[in-house]
């Protein structure tokens, strides 16, 4: 550390032993952009979110009163001597935002609150029956429209009280009646009131007062006008005016109205446009925008088929119930039976039995001992809908969803909104049609809107319009020009969620504050790594401290200082190898550096496997953003799906490929997006994704229940000597059944103190002392280790502990292989990174015996890896391959795509400018095409 660099200026952190951490003493430069790199499990995140965010986190919680702070939780003091210099802390990590499918882009960075409010205060109204313009005027603008359109002319001056509703309105009546009105007009006919007058009360009715007949003229204006304020007044400021002689009817309003129609729009405020809102909301699908509803296709799958048979999947075959009996009531009444195959059923018995009858069935059976019952039958759509209900149990929720499918709504055809709010329009869009644009696009659009609204409209959107471009531009910087405003937060990636909060971060232009990112440049290409970086930077020199966990090459050279973290993993790791420069990194002897200056370097593999000979081919494929896109994979090779953020990858692999191959191998119900044709398939005998979502929700699941390996290591210890003379059995040994588990604490290890008003404090249970077992289960040893000894272990050390038991060795050494080593095989899920959780599922897969035909589907598995780590991740990968499977990987890592025995490259650009195939091919291919943006990259790779 340079000598110059006062006290005040650095974050010192002394004495930090969260996790794996060694007592270490570590100095941050503020308003710095500094990378803390190492490899996976070396302490990186331990210092940067467990120390140094959860102090800065206890430090804020500490000034709230301690009745604030019981609502707010505690937070433990990370085990830190010392940190000093430590500013306000803001984390940014790689969580995606939202699962609430009510949260989009637009909401989360608030630029569709700004849309709302411009189209509540600058948006022209069109009437959605006549597509005209609303209008609406003052009263004085109504008298000289009157007298300009009508002079000469005789009119019918008309309140209206009643528009299209049911009623008989005999009390309506007798009220106009008395107020001096003779006349009203009823469905168009006018008409004297008589005493104890009424309508109808079963049709829709539209009444008006007829509050005076005159003749239009200059000399009568004064009574016009008089007649104009009391037919407005009478009518809560709608007037009609008919045309005596033509009989033609005008509307006019203080409101927003269709001259033609009479339609009329309250005043719009911004809740009109939230599709959030019941105000302006679609009252079908209630603002989601797609809805549920019954799948015929599944329902019956086979329509050859009979009811008798079976032919109706959810009922199954005939049984003697009340059920079948109504379905067999129905076909008579239509003249088929139940064993009438289905597809020769008539139309109108087909839908009675989906979706009931209000008709009484009269129903004669045997076994209701000859009586004849009268009944109503509701349908087997309705039997369906009521498992789907909240009341119903999780296994008939499931049971239905099986016959569900989610649609796009057809009355607002997917845009959220209710057809009134789809009706303000600005240069001819409405506010839907911005949220399905892309950022870059949007970004143009109100850029060039004040050429096509009036001046009126730009004066009211001049601040509206800066708010919404500045928070474009800092989305536009973060390179997501691709997303679109309507894109669910849920379908984001953790890069891209992140990359979200990034960018507003920076719109809140914050100062001293210290950000802290974890890999940021998670699932974006190389070339939008420079406008990340320049972001970051943008960050730092607004007065603010960066500190980024990163793996990225450029990143680090691009940093102001860079702490690398080892010098292995585990228990190996948790130390500073190296805290300085770029520059002094480079000469520095770390693992990290030694890739930094290609002293050790990914291999390129010597020669491309051409695979088995056989492969898959997708055609026509359209869905997202997707242009009719053709694909063939060849089996037994490492593929490659690359191209820029948003050209299309997941949606080719994740949306179309997997769930074609799912619903062949495993009757899965999620649907493919478009495609035209599959072929192949007869060379495939399963699929395997693997994702990077948690492979469990509670701290109770770990490695070892996922993977299995805890059930092997129960059943050792219940074959030990000592568990036989006790009859213990492997529930004996599992902390989640009553028997083996401490039940003081439940199986938990710690227990929960209650503070009253302070934050609940959580300390090692008193009778197992955080071993989660009771002391008769921890007396059963084998080697001299307790189970609870076992959960403890690394998975190094359990590999040499296990040595001699095949059974475990096996599928502890998988998660060895995959780089894995460092983590405890009772660690709780919830404490595991994404890219941990997916090497975690990796070697699942791997200790499975497989056959050689299976296509394995990997999404960006070198998130949260080391250089290092990426070439272990490679050779298991090659491992899969080696044995004639297919591994597909959608990948930016250029240390993956160079080492990919085929490449389909994506793009050329993202959203809307992207979804086409570049290129297939080679690594080799691609570069010699020079074509698309990925084969400039891989060139400087490939030295070709």
């Amino acid at each position: 550390m340079d000598q110059k660099v006062e006290e005040t200026e650095l974050i010192s952190v002394y004495g930090a032993r969260v996790h794996n951490l060694k007592n270490i003493d570590v100095d941050i430069p503020r308003n710095s952009l500094v990378v803390i790199t190492g490899l996976s499990g070396s302490g990186k995140s331990s210092l940067a979110f467990d120390t140094i965010f959860a102090e800065g986190q206890r430090r804020y919680i500490e000034t709230f009163s301690a009745y604030a702070r019981n609502f707010l939780g505690g937070m433990e003091r990370p085990d830190v001597d010392k940190i000093t210099g430590l500013s306000p802390v803001i984390s940014i990590e790689q969580k995606t935002t939202n699962r609430n499918p009510r949260s989009t882009v637009g909401t989360t960075t608030e630029i569709y609150d700004f849309l709302r409010l411009l189209y509540a205060r600058a948006g022209d109204a069109y009437s959605y029956l006549t597509g005209e313009k609303m209008v609406k005027y003052t009263e004085d603008q109504i008298l000289e429209l009157i007298l300009t359109r009508y002079l000469g002319k005789k009119i019918y001056i008309l309140a209206p009280v009643v528009r299209n509703r049911k009623g008989h309105y005999k009390e309506l009546f007798e009220q106009i009646r008395k107020k001096g009105y003779l006349n009203v007009r009823i469905d168009g006919e006018i008409r004297e009131i008589l005493p104890g007058m009424r309508v109808d009360r079963y049709k829709n009715h539209s009444i008006e007062i007829l509050v005076d007949k005159m003749a239009v003229s200059n000399k009568f204006a004064d009574q016009l006008k008089n007649s104009v304020r009391v037919a407005m007044k009478q009518g809560e400021g709608l007037i009609m005016i008919q045309d005596v002689e033509s009989g033609e009817v005008r509307h006019y309003s203080s409101q927003l109205m269709c001259p033609s129609s009479g339609l009329s729009y309250g005043e719009p405020a911004p809740h009109n446009f939230s599709f959030n809102s019941p105000f302006g909301a679609c009252p079908k699908c209630k603002g989601l925008g797609v809805v549920n509803q019954i799948d015929m296709d599944k329902i019956v799958p086979k329509p050859d088929q009979s009811i008798h048979a079976g032919g109706i999947a959810p009922l199954g075959k005939y049984k003697n119930s009340l059920f079948f009996w109504q379905i067999e009531a129905i076909c008579e009444k239509y003249g088929v039976t139940i064993k009438t195959p289905i597809k020769n059923i008539p139309a109108e018995a087909l839908d009675e039995i989906m979706f009931g009858t209000d008709e009484k069935l009269e129903i004669k059976n045997e076994t209701l001992g000859g009586s004849t019952y009268s009944v109503t039958f509701e349908g087997v759509a309705k039997y369906i809908n009521m498992q789907q209900e909240s009341e119903a149990s999780a296994t008939a929720q499931k049971w239905a969803n099986q016959f569900i499918k989610t649609t796009t709504c057809l009355d607002c055809k997917g845009q959220r909104l209710n057809i009134e709010a789809l009706h303000y329009k600005i240069n001819e869009k409405n506010i839907a049609e911005l949220s399905v644009m892309d950022i870059q696009e949007l970004y143009d659009w109100i850029q060039t809107m004040d050429e096509h609204i009036s001046e009126k409209q730009r004066f009211i959107a001049e601040e509206i319009k800066k708010e919404i471009l500045s928070r474009l531009t800092f989305l536009l910087d973060v390179g997501l020009s691709y997303l679109s405003l309507n894109r669910a937060s849920a379908s984001l990636s953790g890069g891209e969620s992140q990359r979200i909060r990034l960018a507003t971060q920076i719109g809140s232009q914050l100062v001293n504050v210290l950000y802290i990112l974890d890999e940021p440049s998670i699932g974006l290409h190389q070339r939008d790594n420079v406008r990340l970086i320049k972001s970051l930077k943008k960050l730092r020199d607004s007065g603010n401290s960066v500190v980024v966990v990163e793996h990225d090459k450029d990143m680090m050279l691009e940093a102001d200082y860079i702490i690398d973290m080892g010098p292995f993993a585990g228990r190996r790791g948790g130390e500073v190898v190296f805290a300085g420069t770029p520059a002094e990194m480079l000469k520095a002897d770390t693992m990290t550096s030694d890739y930094l200056n290609e002293r050790k370097m990914i291999e390129i593999p010597k020669k491309r496997k051409k695979g088995n000979g056989h492969s898959i081919e997708l055609k026509g494929a359209t869905g997202n953003n997707l242009k009719s896109v053709d694909i063939k994979i060849p089996l037994g090779t490492l593929t490659c799906v690359t191209g820029v953020s948003g050209s299309g990858k997941s949606s080719l692999l994740n949306g179309t490929l997997l769930p074609i191959l799912s619903q062949h191998f495993f009757r899965s119900l999620a649907d493919p997006l478009p495609y035209k044709s599959f072929k192949g398939m007869e060379f495939v005998d399963k699929v395997i994704s693997v994702d990077q979502s948690p492979i469990g929700r509670t701290p109770r699941s770990n490695p070892a229940t996922y993977t299995g390996i805890f059930s092997d290591i129960r059943n050792l210890f219940v074959s030990l000597p000592e568990a036989k003379i006790r009859g213990y059995k492997p529930g004996r040994f599992s902390f989640n059944i009553k028997g083996g588990r401490c039940e003081t604490c439940g199986g938990n290890g710690y227990k929960t103190i209650e503070m009253n008003f302070l934050p609940d404090v959580f300390v090692p249970c008193e009778d197992c002392h955080g071993k989660r077992y009771n002391r008769e289960t921890l007396e059963v040893r084998f080697k001299g280790k307790s189970i609870a000894d076992v959960l403890n272990m690394t998975i190094n050390a359990a590999v040499e502990f296990f040595e001699n038991t095949p059974s475990i060795l096996h599928k502890i050494k998988v998660l060895q292989d995959v780089g894995l080593g460092y983590i405890k095989l009772g660690q709780p899920s919830t404490t595991l990174s994404g890219g941990e959780s997916q090497r975690v599922k990796l070697a699942t897969e791997l200790a499975r015996t497989d056959t050689g035909n299976t296509i394995y589907i990997l999404d960006e598995p070198t998130t949260g890896l080391h250089f290092e780590d990426i070439r272990v991740l490679l050779t298991v990968l090659n491992q899969l391959v080696d044995r004639g499977n297919t591994v597909i990987v959608i990948e930016h890592n250029l240390d993956i795509i160079k080492c990919a025995d085929y490449i389909i490259d994506m793009g050329p650009e993202g959203g809307s400018g992207g979804g086409m195939l570049i290129m297939q091919g080679t690594p080799e291919e691609l570069v010699r095409k020079n074509i698309g943006i990925t084969s400039k990259f891989l060139k400087l790779e490939l030295k070709i």
